[in-house]
């Protein structure tokens, strides 16, 4: 298993990352990104992992339980 980090500029660069990415590798994005209309749909439909930014507490939570859901399942 492993990380990768991207600091995307705009809502459609998480689009071509995904399309670069490795398969079986889910990205995770702000939460915000959410509640953008058809680029939100979009992103939630092609299972994205959203976490809000603002209440570290909760991403770190959802972030911990996406590694434990990893190890669990044996997936990458």
């Amino acid at each position: 298993p492993y990380v990768m980090v991207c600091n995307h500029q705009a809502s459609l660069d998480l689009m071509c990352m995904v399309e670069i990415m490795p398969d079986r590798c889910v990205p995770i994005a702000k939460k915000e990104l959410m509640y953008m209309g058809t680029v939100g749909w979009a992103c939630w439909l092609c299972g994205i992992i959203f976490i809000n930014r603002k209440k570290t507490g909760d991403a770190i939570d959802v972030i911990a339980q996406t590694a434990r859901t990893m190890r669990h399942e044996n997936v990458r």
